[in-house]
């Protein structure tokens, strides 16, 4: 049960190691692009260029989709970047189903373990296996694996690694459950108030404020790209910003630049340099071909309005 490229990996080397997929659960083709053209998820394309037979719920409690479940007869089911499922679904197979979290849990339950995981500025996340129960990534720990944040990391190349070393844990996982060698952990909290959660992020989310320190600026942007991405507003206009580095000094004035290399912007703490960003209804530049382009005396305005965006 899956949706997103995320899962693709999973179900993929399921494929390749011959499991026996007696079907495919993900969401009904959307509407998208502006010609809204039915548009099937990664995951349907990928199950269906392998013959695999897929179901596509608009409600996983449809009394005719838990009966097709149900006739299916499977030992396990896995969920990657899937729906909350009822009670129902999650406890109909023998075996159980377990889902693949992009975290090292208990900390980072929630939609956006990854964005999160950057945005606060971890050194290290993980990926976890666990069996379903009620609560949302609470379930009790099959296996887990670490896995560290670089500096230069985005959400993007953060996901990228965590897709990947997921779908291993997924073939480990359906090895130890068909062997019967699985030992669950109950998920050891030892102080509730030092527990990270990680909800859904949204555009607003991804606003600057500039009376932040730089390396909390620094890492929303890196937590926020490539989606939904940061954004401040300059001289009314919204400009998105894509890549930062932290400069160890304190400006005197809000913003620095010599109009040809650079702009910094000053914060709480230390400054921010801005090293490529897009202006509306422009193209995205790196900060010198910026500057090439804009006359840097005309910025009078970087604030910390709120924006319709």
């Amino acid at each position: 049960m899956g949706t997103p490229e995320f899962a693709v990996e999973g179900l993929k080397i399921l494929v390749q190691n011959n499991k026996n997929i007696v079907a495919v659960i993900t969401a009904p083709d959307k509407p998208q692009g502006r010609g809204l053209v039915l548009t099937a998820s990664p995951v349907k394309e990928y199950a269906v260029s392998q013959g695999l037979k897929v179901l596509q719920p608009e409600k996983l409690k449809d009394e005719n989709f838990l009966l097709e479940l149900k006739s299916l007869k499977a030992d396990l089911q896995i969920v990657v970047a899937f729906r909350m499922l009822p009670e129902i679904v999650w406890n109909m197979p023998p075996k159980g189903t377990f889902n693949l979290h992009a975290s090292f849990l208990p900390q980072y339950r929630g939609a956006a373990p990854i964005h999160w995981a950057v945005i606060n500025g971890e050194k290290e996340t993980g990926i976890t296996t666990f069996f379903l129960k009620h609560e949302i990534d609470t379930g009790d720990i099959i296996l887990q694996e670490k896995e560290p944040i670089f500096e230069e990391d985005t959400t993007g190349s953060l996901y990228e690694r965590l897709m990947i070393k997921g779908a291993d844990l997924i073939l480990k996982t359906v090895n130890l459950i068909e062997n019967n060698n699985i030992e669950p952990q109950v998920q050891s909290i030892i102080n509730p108030e030092n527990l990270k959660h990680a909800p859904k992020v949204f555009k607003e989310n991804g606003k600057i404020n500039w009376e932040n320190k730089a390396s909390q600026i620094h890492n929303l942007v890196r937590g926020m790209n490539p989606s939904p991405g940061t954004f401040f507003v300059l001289n009314n206009a919204i400009c998105k910003v894509f890549k930062t580095e932290i400069i160890t000094k304190d400006l005197k004035e809000k913003f620095e630049t010599d109009s040809k290399t650079y702009l910094y912007i000053k914060t709480k703490e230390n400054s921010i340099s801005i090293l490529e960003l897009q202006l509306e209804g422009k193209k995205r530049l790196k900060i010198k071909d910026f500057l090439i382009g804009n006359d840097i005396n005309d910025i009078n305005d970087i604030n910390d309005i709120n924006v319709n965006y």
